[in-house]
């Protein structure tokens, strides 16, 4: 089984204390999750207007340049932002993730390609409910999908789970699909035999000492 990409999706809201602190605290786990080598982190503050996410992004993008410096090393970690392509190209960070109802990854593609100062190449995330739905990401250019929900959320026990039969069918187009949805531990390991690329979550990176979640799912 092939090394599994680790993807930690960012939520400031589940830390507790006024909005400095939680900010403080995410930023934090972000620095956290780059020394444990994750290999995406998607800035998803979706309350936050273009000017304090903006502000956000631009800390979060310092504070991955301060690990890459502390450590003497290229940073691998691919820092995107949820939905915002202009904020993503504003601060210069590697990727943008979109929704499933979204605009296409090949629009993307086509605002990075007419920028004054000349194309930037931009890593490209997309939300797929639904196998149709990778297949159509795949064809429009995007990098990597991730697949959700694949199992019951216990914060939204109403959101159908799409399953590892769909998440099995959804893995077999050219594009490296990841599982998010109710991700543990204990379930990641079926995920991952039913053909998924990585694992996506918030709380299970979030919640937890990162390094330690990073090893056991590299060991699984």
């Amino acid at each position: 089984m092939h090394r599994p990409f680790l993807y930690y999706i960012t939520d400031r809201s589940q830390f507790p204390g006024d909005e400095t602190t939680r900010c403080r605290r995410l930023l934090e786990k972000i620095s956290e999750a780059a020394r444990a080598g994750v290999d995406y982190i998607q800035l998803r503050e979706k309350d936050l207007p273009a000017r304090p996410l903006e502000e956000l992004a631009r800390d979060a993008v310092r504070v991955l340049e301060d690990e890459k410096r502390a450590a003497n090393r290229e940073q691998r970690t691919a820092f995107l932002i949820n939905c915002r392509t202009d904020v993503a190209l504003a601060v210069r960070a590697n990727g943008v993730h979109l929704r499933s109802d979204d605009i296409t990854p090949a629009e993307v593609r086509h605002i990075c390609s007419i920028r004054a100062n000349g194309p930037v190449p931009l890593i490209i995330s997309q939300t797929c409910h639904q196998p149709t739905e990778v297949q159509h990401a795949a064809a429009a250019g995007a990098d990597l999908a991730l697949f959700a929900p694949v199992f019951e959320k216990k914060d939204l026990p109403q959101s159908k789970a799409a399953g590892l039969d769909a998440l099995h069918k959804a893995c077999q187009y050219q594009l490296p699909v990841l599982a998010l949805g109710g991700i543990t531990l204990q379930n990641a390991t079926a995920c991952l035999e039913a053909g998924a690329a990585g694992i996506a979550a918030i709380r299970l990176y979030q919640e937890n000492d990162i390094a330690e979640v990073a090893r056991k799912l590299r060991n699984l």
